[in-house]
């Protein structure tokens, strides 16, 4: 939203601001200081970009794809690595926007989004959309939602403004958010920030607008502040995980799957990550639907902030990832494949996309996933037939590796697949493809064995079995990543427990198996889609609400010994 300039009269700019009420007092009240936004970080947020005028906002296209590709939820960004707002009561938030193509959003967040694999949980909050004379002002109040792919607001309405450059307020007061154009008010909703903070997001859909103006300032004698992201305050445990790990087996890493919202964003998980883990996998902002939503275009801004925070902690990232069938952009799924000359364009598109990303983040990572998930969804052995199949042939892990070794030879590259942590036909597939791809050219280190388990009747990994599966591997010279661990408590936390502590055992037991990773750190950000479609929460992790599980005692007690 542009930054409302505060004046002692209602004049006319086009601005939203959050504050207590309008200018209809024959005395001005005295008008709070404002913080200038414009002067604060937004270097990490995809599409906004800082010059002379203000902030340049362009539209991503980031979309979140289901499992099978289809859908498309929008995911507007947010400032989660930058500046966010403190405020103990009322405050006002004013923007001007200038220059806009199409449409102009400015999002106040009451905190940031939780991004799921494949879909995104709205936060409560107010969204404020300019487009032509028309403004949509849509709020969501946090109500937990039934198709959470297609959030509907608590509120939802368009009214049209005088002057689309005019003056656009908000206003805060006690219970009410009021929200004028120019100095008329055109709203009055329930308020719906209560958790102390605000976030900001900057979009558009399909154009492109200047903001020549942002502040926010308290009202009625609050106070509000400016505050960055959390997890710089965080850190490492001399007790924590790693530390303990460290004194059983110096090489041995402990690492977690990590999302940036919660990192920026949550004290507890921001200390439980730093304290216990030394190495992070992107939960999704390194998928190719988050690197380029469209084709030629890159937004790297999130990652770049994730591994920036990881770095300044002494965090080694692993990359996630490059070929997958899954999270893909729309435009890697629909490039054609049916004569060669197409085949042509499209493997150059391709590896255009691979030397890129590779080349950006080039010295940044230890090691990455250059083929993700590569056989088919029914714990078979076929390969899954997807763009990278279709372009290039069942080779392509080839082509892949030797790309992503031209543009980083320094860079260690597995394959990651689910079900073959035990012994068995999805196994010995997932052992010929890494040896094929390497005796063909390739650079692949070794393989990520998942050992997700999702059902503890049929998924619980035997110490028996993960110690046969490691010497097989260990036999043919590759390395393995325990790279996705997690385990559900439905047969009680006990159980839960044991079973972590079995894999943690057996890994850090055996030379082969180099690094122990759990995927995701706290439930409070564990969520699925059960099979009506519903959002569901999961009690898979070390962490519930901030607090250690019986879980995350088991692996302690394995790296005392």
């Amino acid at each position: 939203m542009p930054a409302l300039r505060l004046r002692r009269s209602c004049r006319a700019v086009v601005a939203v601001v959050l504050a207590l009420a309008g200018c209809t007092s024959a005395e001005p009240a005295p008008e709070p200081e404002a913080v200038d936004l414009l002067q604060q970080d937004w270097g990490h947020v995809p599409g906004v970009v800082a010059d002379a005028e203000g902030l340049e906002v362009t539209a991503t296209g980031r979309r979140i794809v289901e499992q099978d590709g289809g859908g498309g939820q929008p995911d507007p960004p947010v400032d989660l690595a930058g500046t966010h707002l403190l405020t103990d009561g009322d405050f006002v938030i004013t923007a001007s926007f200038e220059n806009a193509t199409a449409d102009a959003t400015l999002a106040v967040y009451d905190r940031p989004p939780v991004i799921a694999d494949e879909f995104r949980i709205e936060p409560a909050g107010l969204h404020l959309t300019l487009r032509g004379d028309e403004l949509r002002i849509a709020v969501f109040d946090g109500t937990p939602q039934r198709d959470v792919t297609e959030p509907q607001p608590a509120y939802d309405d368009q009214v049209a403004v005088t002057d689309p450059e005019a003056e656009l307020s908000v206003r805060r007061s006690g219970d009410r958010l009021e929200i004028a154009s120019g100095g008329a008010k055109v709203a009055s909703l329930p308020d719906v920030f209560d958790s102390g903070e605000l976030w900001l997001g900057l979009s558009s859909d399909d154009g492109r607008f200047t903001v020549s103006s942002l502040t926010a300032a308290a009202t009625a004698g609050a106070s509000l502040s400016t505050a960055g992201a959390v997890a710089a305050d965080a850190e490492r445990s001399p007790e924590g995980l790693q530390a303990l790990a460290s004194r059983a087996r110096a090489d041995f890493v402990i690492g977690a799957a990590v999302a940036l919202g919660p990192l920026a964003s949550d004290v507890d998980y921001a200390s439980n990550l730093v304290g216990n883990f030394v190495a992070v996998t992107p939960e999704n902002a390194m998928k190719p639907q988050a690197l380029s939503p469209r084709q030629g275009e890159y937004r790297f801004e999130e990652a770049d902030a994730l591994l920036d925070i990881a770095e300044s902690k002494g965090i080694a990232v692993h990359g996630h990832t490059i070929a997958f069938t899954e999270a893909m952009p729309r435009w890697m799924q629909d490039l054609p494949t049916g004569i060669d000359e197409e085949r042509r364009a499209s493997a150059q598109a391709l590896l255009d996309y691979v030397t890129t990303v590779v080349s950006h983040f080039k010295g940044r990572l230890h090691s990455l996933d250059v083929v993700n998930e590569p056989f088919d969804v029914d714990q078979g052995t076929t390969l899954q037939q997807n763009i990278w199949y279709r372009v290039f042939g069942p080779g392509y892990p080839v082509v892949v590796s030797q790309a992503v070794h031209d543009a980083d030879p320094g860079v260690r590259q597995f394959i990651n697949e689910n079900g073959a942590d035990v012994p068995g036909p999805r196994q010995d597939a997932l052992l010929e493809l890494a040896l094929e791809t390497n005796e063909r050219g390739g650079h692949i280190d070794g393989v990520g064995l998942q050992a997700h388990v999702y059902d503890l009747g049929s998924d619980a990994i035997s110490a028996d079995d993960l110690t046969a599966s490691l010497e097989t591997f260990g036999r043919a010279g590759l390395s393995v990543r325990i790279s996705e661990n997690d385990v559900p408590d439905s047969e009680g936390q006990e159980v839960q427990a044991e079973q972590y502590a079995t894999v943690l055992d057996t890994c850090i037991r055996s030379a082969t198996c180099v690094s122990y990773t759990t995927w995701g750190v706290d439930d409070r950000y564990d969520w699925f889609l059960d099979g009506d479609g519903a959002p569901q929460q999961g009690r898979d992790l070390l962490f519930d609400d901030g607090a250690p599980t019986p879980a995350y005692d088991a692996l302690r007690e394995v790296l005392v010994g």
